[in-house]
């Protein structure tokens, strides 16, 4: 079963590929593949949307959603920490409240609060990601500092480590791996989510869909959610790839 073991990699990377580079040709060339959506089409209405570059959509929507994403990492693991210390214990209930808001809230209802404060455009669609994704961060990061054994903590105050020696070298690095995967999960929410930020005038792939519906061109919301999708799934995959990669660096070394 070896050979079937090695196959099984080798057709996944094989897919990833496949995926991205079906990705890249669209975004790159998206008229050529006019005759596929050709047969989605009616009344002699464009096959392939025509009212904006594709590839800045995908850019400025992908632009978008790491902005927000690293903001909500600093701000909900900077809130993790604080509240996995002895003196920030009695902060954690109030904390998750908080960063429950932005599940509570659907997006659109964050948008529709925030554009009377800060207007169309841009900043609304940060708002609502920033919320969005601050919980599976924020609960990634308190599970794993919370996870770190005990008897390794006591190892680390016996070597005459300081609390913040402790966290740095010993209880972050533990917890890292629950930390990236809130990361990445909060990334793929964040990706499909942004789609929405163009009804309030950000650029991104919820114009290519707005378009399709508006005029009832079944190829142009397929082609935006499409490419949302697999930059989602690239997204994933990718993050998880460069997990994969650092922790076997910090095993080998």
């Amino acid at each position: 079963m070896p050979g079937a073991a090695t196959r099984l990699p080798r057709a996944a990377t094989l897919l990833r590929f496949g995926a991205l580079g079906l990705l890249l040709a669209f975004l790159l060339t998206p008229q050529s593949f006019a005759p596929l959506f050709e047969p989605l089409t009616q009344y002699g209405a464009p096959p392939i949307y025509d009212q904006g570059n594709m590839l800045e959509l995908a850019l400025a929507q992908l632009g978008t959603v790491c902005f927000a994403a690293v903001a909500s990492t600093v701000v909900a693991v900077t809130l993790g920490i604080l509240v996995t210390r002895a003196r920030g214990a009695q902060f954690l209930p109030l904390s998750r409240t908080l960063v429950n808001i932005g599940q509570t809230f659907p997006p659109v209802a964050v948008l529709a609060i925030a554009v009377p404060l800060v207007g169309f455009g841009l900043r609304p669609t940060l708002i609502a990601l920033f919320c969005y994704g601050l919980l599976p961060i924020f609960e990634n990061t308190v599970s794993g500092l919370r996870g770190c054994p005990a008897a390794v903590m006591e190892a680390a105050s016996g070597m005459g480590m300081s609390a913040s020696q402790r966290l740095l070298a010993v209880e972050l690095p533990l917890a890292m791996p629950l930390i990236l995967e809130g990361i990445r999960l909060s990334l793929v929410i964040s990706v499909g989510t942004a789609a929405i930020g163009s009804t309030v005038g950000a650029k991104g792939l919820g114009e290519v869909i707005i378009a399709g519906l508006l005029s009832n061109n079944t190829a142009f919301i397929l082609q935006g959610g499409l490419v949302t999708g697999l930059m989602a799934i690239l997204l994933y995959d990718a993050m998880a790839g460069l997990e994969r990669r650092l922790f076997r660096s910090a095993r080998i070394d």
